[in-house]
């Protein structure tokens, strides 16, 4: 369960656009089309959300229940910034 070490290097040097706590916001470079949407990691652990229309979670790579129902409402609350600076990539590419 969880990242490669060849794949966390990958991860790494995605831009953050957010980290709060333990936790790394980011956008796959590659993954401007499709649904807005945003990978969290914490360690080797990482959850993907569908942020429009709502936000869900697309995918979850290990995190347990409780942690990733936190980490959900992390992103519900910051929602609006993580669709700007996704419109802002989506711009610049």
């Amino acid at each position: 369960m969880g990242y490669t070490s060849e794949l966390l290097e990958q991860v790494n040097n995605m831009p953050t656009i957010l980290r709060i706590g333990p936790y790394r916001f980011f956008f796959f470079s590659e993954e401007s089309g499709g649904p807005i949407h945003v990978h969290v990691i914490r360690e080797r652990i990482e959850a993907k959300f569908w942020i429009t229309p709502t936000v869900s979670v697309a995918g979850n790579d290990g995190f347990a229940q409780h942690e990733l129902r936190k980490v959900m409402r992390l992103v519900e609350e910051n929602k609006e910034l993580i669709e700007y600076e996704w419109n802002k990539r989506k711009e610049s590419c």
